[in-house]
């Protein structure tokens, strides 16, 4: 019986912990439209290495002048990192160019797909398999 009841509550505990998770990691369709196709530059004020997606803050200057604060979503730290980005490549008032895709409540978020430095670097920002457009380029060779 104590048995039973230990497994019981191990395992509603494990379910209520992935529940959290499956509410945080998404599919690009739930989130983002890929109807608006966008290209952000601008130096990057923030990073933050969180899982499920590591998010990259930067402040784009509009052609008026004015300044908007963006959050543009990434995949996961650790395929980020394979990729060649860190804590050093993304320092405060680094200039980047994304193109990604805007979020379809139209707030300043946007999940990211490439991101080019000052250098011509480019790196694939977007993690595999979240369901966003395609150039056709395969993600790895990049």
């Amino acid at each position: 019986m104590i048995k039973k009841l230990c497994l019981t509550l191990a395992s509603g505990s494990l379910i209520l912990g992935l529940a959290g998770y499956a509410n945080a990691h998404h599919a690009f369709g739930a989130e983002f439209d890929p109807n608006r196709p966008l290209i952000l530059k601008g130096p990057v004020t923030k990073v933050e290495w969180v899982n499920p997606h590591a998010w990259i803050h930067i402040e784009v200057t509009n052609e008026d002048g004015t300044k908007e604060q963006w959050m543009i979503e990434g995949g996961t730290p650790n395929t980020l990192l394979r990729r060649g980005l860190n804590r050093n490549s993304l320092l405060p008032g680094t200039v980047i160019v994304v193109d990604g895709y805007q979020s379809k409540d139209r707030s300043n978020r946007a999940n990211g797909r490439d991101v080019t430095f000052t250098d011509g670097r480019k790196i694939f920002l977007g993690s595999s398999g979240t369901g966003a457009p395609s150039d056709g380029a395969d993600p790895t060779e990049r």
